[in-house]
C-alpha cells in the first residue's frame, strides 16, 4: 500500500500538520486527512509519494453542510 507524506498549512501558510497516510488511493488517503485534521477554507494541502513531486491543493466547502472539497492549486511542484 502507498504512503502519502502531506503536510496542510493555513490560508497564512503556517504550517498545521505534517504526517503521512497509508492508503489503497490517493483520493482514500485524501479522505484520512480530511477526517483527521480540522480543515477549513482556504487551508493548502501538500502530497505525495516518494520519488514523485508532491500534489498542491486548496480547500473549499461546497454544499448546505460546508462539505471539504479540494481544489489544485496553482502552485508548481519542486
Amino acid at each position: 500500500m502507498p504512503r502519502f507524506e502531506f503536510s496542510l498549512s493555513g490560508p497564512d501558510e503556517t504550517l498545521r500538520l505534517a504526517g503521512a497516510v497509508t492508503s489503497p488511493t490517493f483520493a482514500q488517503a485524501m479522505e484520512a486527512i480530511i477526517e483527521q485534521a480540522r480543515v477549513g477554507r482556504g487551508d493548502m494541502l501538500e502530497i505525495g509519494v516518494t520519488g514523485f513531486p508532491p500534489a498542491h491543493f486548496e480547500a473549499y466547502m461546497e454544499g448546505l453542510n460546508d462539505q471539504v472539497s479540494w481544489q489544485q492549486s496553482g502552485k508548481k511542484a519542486a
